[in-house]
């Protein structure tokens, strides 16, 4: 598992949020998509790597700025805090 985190210029409210996210969903198939415009960034969970420029494309063509784009491998916690 991948964990992506976008920064992402633009997001004011919880709309968009729903607007980024549902955007990345559409686009790609992924576990998990949390937007927040407080943080301005937006992170995906996903079984293999995202393709950025298409990610960024996804993301601006809605109005949106992607600063950047990071990713690390995921492992999901267990039961109080166990791997």
């Amino acid at each position: 598992m991948i964990k992506t985190v976008i920064k992402v210029e633009g997001m004011m409210c919880g709309m968009c949020e729903s607007h980024v996210n549902d955007a990345i969903r559409n686009a790609f198939k992924v576990k998990k998509v949390e937007s927040s415009h407080s943080k301005g960034q937006t992170e995906v969970i996903s079984e293999e790597a995202l393709d950025s420029a298409l990610l960024t494309e996804t993301i601006e063509k809605d109005g949106y700025k992607v600063l950047g784009i990071t990713s690390e491998p995921y492992v999901k916690k267990g039961l109080f805090g166990r791997k």
